[in-house]
């Protein structure tokens, strides 16, 4: 990267459950809000803004900043489902690096509804067609929602490869909520065993209903900044991204019929890759990451995915401990998206937020010493990878 992007400000609002959340303009102009208070400047400084959700009418990013400020600037609406949030914090990154503009606010939220992920329009073919094909072929006939079936597919895809003990996939929702209780952004705080994991409803193939994330209503914003404006402003530039690279599906996603490619191992193995190239780094320098964790399979499959662990080791790197506090790295001090909440817009932001705070020292409880470099993760099926890498600098 030619011009160091620093992270000036970041925000997030607490998450909760759809029936305990205010509207979707109210949620993006309180996050849009708090990154700004924490940047230190006024709005009448931000030149661009790119606004992630995924449930929503057309410019629902204008309705809410509107209620921040009427300046006039571009505020472009991004949806690129679960990876929206990540996905518009990619567009301002690369508008401050291409020299387009100097101050950019990256905003997402959602405001969901009660239940599991579904499609809204029936009229036309949806984007997930390809997808449900191959699920189809591969795991036969099911009455289970969409994104379970690809993620449980994928999951039992790599036991039946690998051989896993029943409990594991389970003792990473347990790991979640151990450390969703010391953070007050997260809607499910409360503690979980192993038996209480697997004796949940189960959903399908591995996945038991304390495996999958909950619908979840939030809001999370970053104020990103080139170094130049930063200090001719007085802002913040001890934050960068050092790297960062999105990656959307391969024909192997289709056709090798493997449910693991089908939910995005290979684009989020690439897209690593292409940050440890961008970085000049390797994965064994990483100790705090936010993945994406929407079920607990995809957790396990992702720690192989951006080479934290070997493929096929993801079992012992559970049972040694090394994804949590005192082992190698820390996968998801927030709780994830199991236990912080996953709500879409919002969650690429939201770990933008989290690992802004671990490299500031501002992560109290939650805190992972030493911390120089932090690495992101977000998908979406349909599909997109985004992986950021943010840097300690001084």
């Amino acid at each position: 990267m030619t011009t160091r992007v620093a992270v000036a400000g970041v925000g997030m609002i607490p998450f909760k459950t759809p029936k305990n959340s205010e509207s979707y303009d109210a949620m993006g102009e309180k996050a849009a809000r708090a990154a700004l208070v924490d940047a230190g400047i006024d709005y009448g400084l931000v030149q661009q803004a790119f606004v992630g959700y995924v449930y929503g009418d057309s410019t629902c990013g204008q309705a809410a900043l509107y209620g921040v400020g009427q300046t006039g600037i571009p505020i472009v609406n991004v949806n690129n489902n679960c990876s929206t949030g990540s996905s518009a914090l990619f567009l301002a990154r690369q508008a401050i690096e291409s020299g387009m503009a100097d101050c950019v606010l990256a905003l997402g939220f959602e405001q969901m509804q009660r239940g599991a992920l579904a499609t809204h329009w029936q009229d036309r073919p949806s984007p997930f067609d390809r997808f449900d094909e191959v699920t189809l072929a591969v795991e036969g006939e099911s009455d289970a929602p969409f994104a379970p079936r690809y993620f449980g597919g994928a999951g039992a895809a790599y036991a039946r490869e690998y051989g896993l003990a029943e409990d594991t996939f389970a003792k990473i929702a347990v790991k979640s909520r151990r450390h969703a209780a010391h953070n007050p952004y997260a809607v499910f705080r409360d503690q979980a065993t192993v038996e209480e994991v697997l004796a949940s409803p189960r959903i399908y193939g591995p996945l038991t209903r304390l495996q999958c994330c909950p619908p979840t209503c939030g809001a999370a914003a970053a104020v990103l900044c080139s170094e130049e404006f930063a200090r001719r402003h007085g802002l913040r530039t001890d934050v960068t991204i050092r790297a960062q690279a999105m990656v959307t599906d391969f024909p192997s996603t289709f056709d090798d019929g493997d449910m693991r490619k089908i939910v995005g191992y290979d684009m989020s193995k690439a897209a690593a890759r292409q940050v440890y190239e961008k970085a000049g780094i390797g994965p064994e320098d990483v100790r705090v990451v936010e993945l994406h964790d929407c079920f607990t399979t995809n957790e396990l499959l992702t720690y192989e995915a951006l080479a934290l662990t070997a493929e096929g080791t993801a079992e012992k790197f559970i049972a040694d401990g090394d994804n949590t506090y005192g082992g190698r790295v820390v996968t998801n001090p927030s709780g994830g998206l199991l236990s912080k909440g996953h709500p879409l817009g919002a969650t690429g932001l939201a770990q933008c937020t989290e690992l802004v705070w671990q490299l500031r020292g501002q992560a109290e409880a939650r805190q992972v010493e030493g911390v120089k470099v932090a690495l992101q993760h977000n998908i979406g099926i349909g599909g997109a990878a985004v992986v950021t890498l943010y840097e300690k600098v001084g």
